[in-house]
């Protein structure tokens, strides 16, 4: 779906939503619409800072699916976009990186060993911090 297709009054994420409404069975809608609407509702009010979005699962672990697709609505509402799309990146050995990016990077083999590379660099200074943290005796659980 193109931007010119979008009702001039409908901002992308309610678009997607309804389209997602139409094609998810309805209690993988509502668990869908119970994880990102919180989400939704920052980003509307212009809170997102501290905001902790589990999609990783936790004590209700979320099915894959559930979790891509909350990625790709909360990406809809920050980016306005109706391309984006959920990539999966080999980043070291403990197992692939799930990312949302837009469609042209995702067909793009030399942006994606960018993105996966910056994530390893990043992983690794986060470790740094934590071995730093730990030895200070200060939390680690950052």
């Amino acid at each position: 779906m193109s931007e010119s297709e979008i009702p001039p009054e409908g901002r992308p994420v309610d678009v997607y939503l309804d389209l997602l409404r139409i094609r998810m069975d309805t209690e993988d809608y509502r668990l869908l619409l119970r994880v990102v609407e919180p989400v939704l509702k920052a980003i509307e009010e212009h809170r997102l800072s501290g905001l902790d979005v589990p999609l990783d699962g936790g004590d209700d672990e979320l099915p894959q699916e559930i979790r891509d697709e909350a990625a790709l609505v909360i990406a809809t509402a920050v980016t306005g976009r109706l391309d984006n799309e959920v990539v999966e990146l080999e980043v070291d050995d403990s197992g692939p990186v799930r990312v949302v990016t837009d469609a042209a990077t995702a067909n793009d083999p030399t942006r994606l060993d960018e993105i996966a590379e910056y994530i390893r660099e990043r992983h690794h200074q986060n470790e740094e911090l934590r071995g730093i943290a730990r030895a200070s005796g200060l939390p680690a659980d950052f």
